[in-house]
Formats: structure tokens, C-alpha cells, sequence
């Protein structure tokens, strides 16, 4: 026999139709067995696999295949994150229906996942598009309307006064609409949010439960709901005559630099900006600021590469702890989003505020003197000190470490009505309106009054309509069939033309797939016999949004009574990138590597044996093909080798009868199936098949003496059944071949079971040890591996070989490593 591509098409494409039609893969609630829910991140249909899919796909296979042969009763199952902006520009390029788009390329996708040899069950393939799955995504958005999770405010967008349409961050570029190319606006509008926020406390203290997270992901999850302690003080706001105009709140989470403020600064989108400036000479100028500041991006006004703009609204705030006046700017280092969108400045004691100063020419006042330099002068900084300090120029508080003074001056303010403690959260409530027509529509209707409305669930879904125009604004709008809600009485009501973020569509497919039930949104019995997801795999850049989303949801479901759980995935891995030359493939720069191509070349487990032995799932993968075709010669090795199964004796073996090479070839299986499970369940791949070749090594040589040994024909059998079976989840085809040609059965390996391993079989009766004289080797001992060091001791000193490099010298010491190695030094 001889493994060559042909025959690996042959049989790889064999198997992958008898799984299909046993339907092998198949997960049936079973509370007899342990289940195990083993999931990836389901994909966009991007319209091919690339490497990046593979290397995922093949890590969530192989435990999926593993758990099986271990009798756990497994669910596996794919679908699509369907819904997306990608499909409504191919509409608007090329004229096209988007569901077209996406089931052609859905289509492609799912083909290619046969041809890698996924165990899904393809029957739970879901994808988010289906009006059978968003009807239950409106479901959800109505309970939570009900709940007030659910509700519609304004909001500041990017606007494209071309296209009439609002635009991510991401479609911005250079203050421009990245398709119309006009200047993009900022508009305030109406849109849909979910109250996420009032669950940023559990979500943060649950982070605690995740201990099979990657910690990682979780300093990013905690980092972003961004919990803060510290106070809200009030300033009077004054003109320039000190006469009392307003208030303002800044929050703080230094209350130890208080009597430090020099400026308080605030964002470009505090509306107390262009009404303090209104019918002042320096409005035009403020406007003008803002137009300008709310076209950057984040990053460009929080990030440390642009030098921090400003402009003196010519007002003033007043610090309540000492009576100083200082003067309120606008600055673009300021966000909206954090606190109350004010922030005292302290340029003394903060980086931003200390370069602002310095460009400003704004005063520096130093209220926090470092330990070892207390007499330090403001004139001699040459950057912010913001480090832990003794307390000066700070009236009563001089002379306290800053650390205690945080505690002592925010109850002494808080007593004095200056203000009042607070704790706040970075995190904010999700806007989830899209003027898209590619999502889930929201199923809201508006009343006489204005007021909106749910649709009846008895009317759900609310379909998408097709009567739609695309480049012209948001597309639901042009639709006279969906413009309007015709209630049962028979009166119109406008309806919602908003549609989803598709992230909702992907907060909570994982609990859908257990129970694909048309008539309610889930089983509660059967969501709590699948749930949580036991291993969940995915990139990296999903920690934060997807996954915090999915976390949020699975709450949600829990208060409304649908599930028991609280956290939807028990064990998370973010799989390394997959890299060409030390670069991330990607199209752009022309170092993608198809898999169709390799596994045309190679055969799918190959590329899968390749993927999992390159490097640990966790760090990045450098691709390399001739490393491929390695991983086709180890798997011909193992074709050739299970040719030598004889099926004419059976599996009994006569211990009295086997020799010393025999016992050692079967401690080897032993420790070889010990190693590969462990490896296995700590997700260690690569060390796993690294022992499965230790072992066909030694089976190399030790074949070549089996002879007419009855016994060893045994062994060699007892081999090839354990090497199958261990190799089975990561070259699925070739171990099914090869499990139907050793044991003429027509079920699958999948069934067959794990192999066990004997505690008793991995005792070694005898070692080898070397023996040295004056550090120099002179000599190898086989002995019983319970020996003491004085019976090593009397061997070896006894042996004639050693003697002869003794010569009756004195024996100054004997040093004995257990099992290892013996230094007589003379």
C-alpha cells in the first residue's frame, strides 16, 4: 500500500460521506453521560476559508473528536454570523440581492469544512440571517424593552450628508466618508440602546469565576468596564466679573491633588461649552474647536502622538477647597465618556495636564513633593509627578503620605458639602442602532403620541422587505411594504427602520444551538443540560465586545427565567495568528497560503497534523510547506505500518513468554497513551504527536526482529490499534481507514473509545545507568531499578572494566545520581 494523494482523496472523501449519512457526529441530549460542549467563534461568510479558520477549526475538532472516543456525548456545532456590512456594500457595488451574497459564500465555506473533516453537527447548523433565528433576536430585544434594558435616547453620530447615513469610526477616514468621500458630520439623533450597565458590577466580580479564561482576556474585559472610586466635586462656574453663572461636576479618582488645580478642562462635546460661549467673542472660535475635535478619532485625542489642543472658554471655576478661581478650556484630551465629561486639571501631577500647561503657559502648582526630593521646585519639573509622595501645599494635609491623604481629603470634602463619593464605570450602554438594512430588524412601532411600541410577538419576525434601494440613505426607509405596522384593528403605525448590531445576533447564538426548538426561543431543560459551553475557541481580538456581550446576555437569560447559568463559556483559548515569513497572512500583502491548495496537495489531516504540531495553540504559527509535507510522510509511515496487522492471532499475551525488548516496547504504548492524554487535556498537541513519533521510532526498531515471535506479532497488533486510536482526532481519515481495515468493523472509531494506559506497566524492572571514573565514562550497567546506592555501589566497584581504571586506588568518593549516573573519584 502506499499513501499517495490519490488515494488520500480516496479515502478522505470515503469518510467524510459515511459520517455524513451515519450521521456520526449527531449530539442527542443523553443525561446518562457527561456531556461536552465544545464550540468556535462562528464566522462571517467571508467567502473562503483561510488559514487563520483552519488552524481554529482543527483545534476545536480534535477535542471534540477526543471527548467522543472518551465517551462523553459531545455537541459540535457551525453556523454563520451572517448579518454584516460586508454583504449590503456587495449589494450596493454590484446590484445584488445581500442574502444572495451571503448563502453563495456560506455555501463555499461549508464545503471547504466538509473537506477538512469537521465533526459538526450539521444538523444544528444555524445562521443569523434566517428570520427563524432573528424572530427570536426581536423576541429577546422585546422582553428587554419591557424590562427597560431596552430604550432609545440621542446620540452624537458620524453622518454622511451624501450617502444620508451614519457611519462606524471605522468608516471614517480622514474626516471623510470612506465611500461617498464627504466631509462626515456629527448629528445628534435618536437611536436604540441596551442598558448593559446595569450589570457592569456583576460582570466585573463574575470575571473572579472565570478561572479557565486566559488572563489576558480578562485585564481587558476588567480594564474596559473600567470600575472607578473616587469623588464628584462641584465648582461654582463664574464670568470674568466672578458673578455665579452655573455649576459644573467634574469626578476624580485623585482627591489628593485637589488644592494642585489649576485649569478644569472639558470635552468637545459638553453642551456646557457652547452655551457658556454663546453671543461671546469667542464663539466662532469654540464652534470652530469642536467641528474640528469631533472629527478625530479616539485615538488620535486620548493617544500620546499629537500634540493636546485647546481653547480658554473664558469662564472660570471656582475650587472649593480653597476659594481659587481658575479658568475652564476645552481641550480635545477629553472625552464625553468618562466621568461627567469634566476633568479637573492638576499639571503638576498628570501627564496631559502638564504638557497642556507647558504649551499653555498655565500655572504649576506642586502639592505632592517626591519622598527623597522635598524641597523640589516647580520650575526645575521637567514632567509630571505621579508617583506616591508626601502631601504639600495642601493646608492641613501637609505632611501625609498621598496614599492616606486620597482617604482623609474625600471625607473632608464629602463633610464640607464640597462634594460627594461615587463610583463609576467606563463602561457604557450599547447603541445598537444601525441605519443598515443587512440585520435584524427592531420590532418597534411608533403610536399616535410618538411613543414606541413592541410588534405583538404573535408577529414576529419582522421580516426584511425586498422592495429596497440601496446608496440612498438608510435602505428600509425607501420600502413602502415595510414603512408602516398594520395592527390587527387595521390601523397604520410607522415602524422602526433602525435595524441591529450584529454583535446582538452573536451575544447568544451559543444557547440557541442547543435546542434549535421553533416554538420557543429555548428548552429550559435541555439549555441547562448543554450549558455552559465547555470549550469555547477564538481570536484574541474578540475579548472585549463579543465575548463581554455574550456575558451580559447569558445574565439576561438567566433573569428571565430561561436558563440556570450564569456564564456562557466554562473554558476559553484565543489561538495564536497564523503567520508567512513573520508576517500576519493577509490579501494586501500577498502572502495568503490557500487551504484548498495544501490539502489538494497534501490531504486534509496532513495540514491538521502540521497545524497542531507547529506550536502550541496559544502562540502564533509560522507556515511552512515543506513542514507540511513532512506531516504526509509521518502519516505514510503509519499507513505502511498498520499493514503489518496480522488478524491471525488474537490479543491475548503470554507475559512468561515475552523478552526484555518486549517488556519495554509495551511500557513505551503505556507511557506514550499517559502522555497523549495528559498532553490532550492541557491542549499541549504539539508534545502529543511528538510522543506518537517517539514511539514509531522505537516500533521501527523493534519490528525488525518480530520474526515468527508469536508474541511479538501481538504486540506490533496491540501497537497499531493504539497508535490508530491516538492519532484518531487529529488524522481522523486515515485512523478510520485503518480501524476498518485491522477490524473489519463498520462503525466508526469515534466509538471505539480512548485508549487506557496500566499505572503497574509504566514500572521499569531494570534501568541503565552510566558509571564514571574521575568524570570520565567508563562504563554501562543494566540494574534492577529498585537498587539502593550501596548495591550500586558494589556492583560497579566490582565490575572488572572499572577496576581497571581504579587500580586499587584509594576511593576517595562515590557519588550515585538514582538512575542516572555513578562517579567513583579515585
Amino acid at each position: 500500500m502506499s499513501y499517495t494523494i490519490d488515494k488520500i482523496k480516496e479515502i478522505e472523501s470515503k469518510w467524510q460521506k459515511n459520517w455524513a449519512e451515519d450521521a456520526v457526529f449527531k449530539a442527542v441530549k443523553d443525561a446518562s453521560k457527561p456531556k461536552y460542549y465544545c464550540l468556535e467563534m462562528y464566522p462571517y461568510p467571508s467567502g473562503k476559508l483561510h488559514m487563520g479558520h483552519v488552524r481554529n477549526y482543527t483545534i476545536g475538532d480534535v477535542l471534540a473528536r477526543f471527548r467522543r472516543q472518551q465517551g462523553y456525548n459531545v455537541l459540535y456545532p457551525m453556523g454563520f454570523d451572517s448579518f454584516g456590512l460586508p454583504a449590503e456594500n456587495a449589494a450596493i457595488k454590484n446590484q445584488s440581492d445581500p442574502q444572495d451574497w451571503t448563502e453563495e459564500r456560506m455555501t463555499d465555506m461549508v464545503a471547504q469544512m466538509k473537506t477538512m473533516g469537521l465533526s459538526y453537527d450539521w444538523d444544528r447548523f444555524l445562521f443569523s440571517h434566517s428570520d427563524d433565528y432573528y424572530k427570536w433576536n426581536q423576541w429577546l430585544f422585546i422582553q428587554m424593552f419591557k424590562k427597560g434594558l431596552a430604550y432609545k435616547k440621542k446620540s452624537v453620530v458620524n453622518w454622511d450628508p451624501v450617502d444620508q447615513t451614519v457611519l462606524a469610526n471605522e468608516q471614517v477616514i480622514d474626516g471623510k466618508g470612506w465611500r461617498s468621500g464627504a466631509e462626515v458630520e456629527k448629528k445628534e439623533i435618536s437611536q436604540w440602546f441596551i442598558k448593559i450597565t446595569d450589570y457592569s458590577e456583576e460582570l466585573l466580580r463574575d470575571l473572579e469565576k472565570l478561572n479557565n479564561w486566559p488572563e489576558r482576556v480578562k485585564t481587558m474585559q476588567r480594564n474596559w468596564i473600567g470600575k472607578s472610586q473616587g469623588s464628584v466635586i462641584r465648582f461654582d462656574v463664574v464670568d470674568a466679573d466672578s458673578e455665579k453663572i452655573d455649576e459644573l461636576e467634574t469626578f476624580t479618582t485623585r482627591p489628593d491633588t485637589v488644592f494642585g488645580i489649576e485649569y478644569v478642562v472639558l470635552a468637545a462635546e459638553h453642551p456646557k461649552c457652547k452655551e457658556w460661549t454663546a453671543g461671546k467673542s469667542n464663539e466662532q472660535e469654540v464652534n470652530t474647536f469642536i467641528h474640528d475635535v469631533t472629527k478625530q478619532s479616539t485615538i488620535e485625542r486620548v493617544g500620546d502622538a499629537q500634540e493636546k489642543k485647546g481653547v480658554d472658554l473664558g469662564v472660570f471655576a471656582v475650587n472649593p477647597v480653597n476659594g481659587r478661581r481658575v479658568p475652564i478650556w476645552i481641550a480635545d484630551y477629553v472625552l464625553m465618556d468618562y466621568g461627567t465629561g469634566a476633568v479637573m486639571a492638576v499639571p503638576a501631577h498628570d501627564t496631559r495636564d502638564f504638557k497642556f500647561a507647558k504649551k499653555y503657559d498655565l500655572p504649576i502648582s506642586l502639592v505632592i513633593a517626591p519622598s527623597d526630593q522635598p524641597d523640589l521646585n516647580v520650575e526645575d519639573m521637567t514632567e509630571a509627578f505621579v508617583e506616591v509622595g508626601t502631601m504639600v501645599n495642601s493646608e492641613q494635609f501637609n505632611g501625609l503620605s498621598s496614599d492616606q491623604a486620597k482617604a482623609d481629603i474625600a471625607d473632608w470634602m464629602a463633610s464640607k458639602g464640597y462634594s460627594h463619593k461615587a463610583t463609576t464605570f467606563r463602561l457604557k450602554d450599547w447603541l445598537i442602532s444601525r441605519q443598515r438594512y443587512w440585520g435584524t430588524p427592531i420590532p418597534i412601532y411608533y403610536d399616535d403620541a410618538g411613543h414606541p411600541q413592541p410588534i405583538p410577538e404573535e408577529d414576529l419576525p419582522v421580516k426584511l422587505p425586498k422592495d429596497v434601494v440601496f446608496g440612498q440613505g438608510n435602505p428600509l426607509e425607501t420600502s413602502e411594504s415595510f414603512q408602516y405596522y398594520v395592527a390587527k384593528d387595521g390601523k397604520r403605525y410607522r415602524r422602526e427602520t433602525d435595524t441591529m448590531d450584529t454583535f446582538f445576533d452573536s451575544s447568544w447564538y451559543f444557547i440557541r444551538y442547543a435546542d434549535l426548538n421553533s416554538d420557543k426561543i429555548i428548552d429550559r431543560d435541555t439549555a441547562n443540560y448543554w450549558m455552559p459551553v465547555d470549550q469555547y475557541i477564538g481570536g484574541i481580538e474578540h475579548a472585549i465586545l463579543h465575548l463581554l456581550y455574550s456575558r451580559f446576555f447569558t445574565k439576561v437569560f438567566r433573569d428571565l427565567d430561561l436558563i440556570d447559568v450564569d456564564e456562557p463559556f466554562n473554558r476559553l483559548l484565543t489561538q495564536g495568528m497564523v503567520l508567512l515569513h513573520g508576517e500576519v497572512m493577509s490579501k494586501s500583502k500577498g502572502n495568503v497560503v490557500d487551504p484548498d491548495d495544501m490539502i489538494g496537495k497534501y490531504g486534509a489531516d496532513a495540514v491538521r497534523l502540521f497545524i497542531l504540531f507547529a506550536a502550541p495553540p496559544e502562540d502564533q504559527l509560522e507556515w511552512n510547506d515543506r513542514a507540511v509535507e513532512g506531516a504526509w510522510r509521518f502519516l505514510n509511515r503509519i499507513y505502511l505500518f498498520a499493514d503489518l496487522f496480522n488478524k491471525e492471532v488474537d490479543d491475548d499475551i503470554d507475559e512468561a513468554q515475552m523478552d526484555g525488548a518486549d517488556r519495554d516496547m509495551e511500557r513505551l504504548r503505556h507511557e506514550t497513551i499517559k502522555k497523549v492524554t495528559e498532553d490532550f487535556e492541557h491542549y499541549k498537541f504539539n508534545t502529543a504527536i511528538s510522543s506518537l513519533m517517539i514511539l514509531m521510532n522505537e516500533v521501527d526498531k523493534y519490528k525488525k526482529n518480530v520474526g515468527d515471535s508469536e508474541t511479538k506479532k501481538k504486540i506490533i497488533n496491540r501497537l497499531i490499534r493504539t497508535v490508530n486510536k491516538l492519532l484518531a482526532p487529529i488524522a481522523p481519515h486515515l485512523s478510520e481507514e485503518i480501524y476498518q481495515l485491522i477490524d473489519g468493523t463498520e462503525k466508526s472509531i469515534v466509538t471505539s473509545g480512548w485508549p487506557a494506559y496500566d499505572e503497574k506497566a509504566l514500572i521499569q524492572e531494570t534501568i541503565q545507568i552510566v558509571a564514571q571514573v574521575n568524570g570520565k565514562l567508563r562504563g554501562k550497567f543494566q540494574i534492577p531499578a529498585d537498587s539502593s546506592e550501596e548495591q550500586v555501589k558494589d556492583l560497579v566497584l566490582a565490575d572488572e572494566g572499572i577496576k581497571k581504571y581504579t587500580q586499587d586506588k584509594p576511593i576517595r568518593k562515590f557519588v550515585y545520581v538514582k538512575g542516572k549516573i555513578a562517579n567513583v573519584v579515585v
